[in-house]
């Protein structure tokens, strides 16, 4: 009897061994294959943008008056008067060139006063000539002188006229040649430059977007001094990598987000043709191509989005119904191969699949599994072909 419960305590002790190192069922979790909506799209980070931005730039060269608008103030078209340009300071003189215009001037004195004397001088012999013809005159009246001599003495009245015409002329040219002079060396009148200011007009209607030069100062043709646009009209543009933009068509729905409002909805108006090489934050050349997005619905949604925000703007790609698909947590590599673990009597089993379209969440399944078909997801390093499982659903 003894014996018989040494055996039956061995017996026993032998299959709890047995049973402690047979393997146990790996705790796994599961989904199904099954037809979806699959919806495939691009995210990249973009900017709002005004449609048309106008750079108000100096017409002329000379001194602007410092800038009363401000960020944000409302200007109209042809009305608007946004900036002011006045003459600027002539230029300082040094030591030898104020030397030279001193000198300038007071010659151009001393040919006034001798134009004025010779003005004095013509007055004087066509006073005396006038007097000499209206004397010839009267004595031909009398036939006391021949028509000759009466015509000698017209001549010579005609001949001081003309002098006296001359002269004059001549004092208005030296007169002006003084007038010079004296500019150089500022002496004109400092308020006539207010009448040659030129005034600025806003070419559009719209909002002061930047002010680039404020303050009072001296500039050069073409300098700019502000931007004006129309808020309202705001477009969204997108840098995307060249190999999704070659798959993004013209009209394709999108949706901008991450700019701090509501998600707005948007449509690809224009996809430039040429790309531009940007270097990536990790220092990597990359070929991006710029996509040009307009924005739907009420204009009120996005009230709040100004010129030159950071949005996310997510651009559909592809779209199915009724796709078959599985969930990408149950996707690796094997090999080149895609593949996956389906669950069959209890046990994993490694099925490659072909796979076409996907997003972060599904993708499509060409060939491989079907619609039924459960899935191992996230499988751990203990599953394997033929490996017996514990099912866990998460559909």
């Amino acid at each position: 009897m003894r014996r018989l419960i040494l055996a039956v305590v061995g017996l026993a002790l032998l299959a709890g061994i047995v049973w402690a190192f047979l393997p146990r069922p790996v705790e796994v979790e599961v989904a199904d294959v099954a037809p979806r909506t699959l919806q495939v799209a691009v995210a990249e980070e973009g900017e709002a943008r005004i449609r048309e931005v106008f750079t108000i730039s100096a017409t002329i060269g000379g001194k602007l008056r410092r800038i009363d608008l401000h960020a944000g103030d409302p200007v109209l078209a042809h009305k608007t008067v946004v900036a002011v340009i006045g003459p600027a300071a002539p230029a300082l003189l040094d030591s030898r060139a104020r030397g030279v215009a001193e000198a300038t001037r007071s010659a151009a004195k001393s040919a006034v006063d001798l134009a004025r004397a010779q003005v004095a001088q013509s007055e004087a012999a066509l006073e005396f000539m006038t007097s000499e013809a209206d004397r010839s005159a009267a004595l031909f009246a009398r036939s006391a002188i021949s028509q000759r001599v009466l015509d000698t003495a017209i001549l010579e009245q005609k001949t001081a006229q003309a002098a006296l015409d001359s002269a004059k002329a001549n004092l208005a040219v030296r007169q002006r040649e003084l007038e010079s002079a004296e500019a150089v060396l500022g002496t004109g009148d400092p308020f006539c430059a207010e009448t040659t200011c030129i005034d600025i007009i806003a070419p559009v209607s719209g909002r002061v977007l930047r002010v680039l030069s404020e303050s009072e100062q001296v500039v050069q043709p073409g300098t700019p001094i502000m931007e004006i646009g129309n808020p309202g009209n705001l477009e969204i543009a997108v840098d995307l990598l060249s190999r999704d933009a070659v798959r993004v068509r013209k009209g394709a729905e999108a949706q901008i987000t991450g700019w701090g409002g509501a998600p707005i909805a948007a449509r690809v108006e224009r996809i430039e043709p040429s790309a531009r090489t940007k270097v990536s934050a990790l220092g990597i050349d990359e070929q991006r191509v710029r996509v040009i997005l307009t924005l739907h619905g009420d204009p009120n949604d996005w009230q709040l989005l100004g010129h030159g925000f950071r949005v996310i703007a997510q651009i559909n790609l592809w779209k199915g119904d009724d796709v078959q698909s599985i969930p990408v947590g149950a996707l690796f590599r094997d090999g080149s191969d895609w593949a996956t673990y389906t669950v069959q009597d209890g046990r994993a089993r490694l099925q490659v699949i072909t796979l076409g379209e996907r997003n972060e969440s599904f993708a499509q399944v060409l060939s491989g599994v079907t619609v039924g078909d459960q899935v191992i997801l996230h499988p751990s390093d203990l599953v394997a072909d033929g490996v017996a499982v514990n099912l866990s659903s998460d559909r």
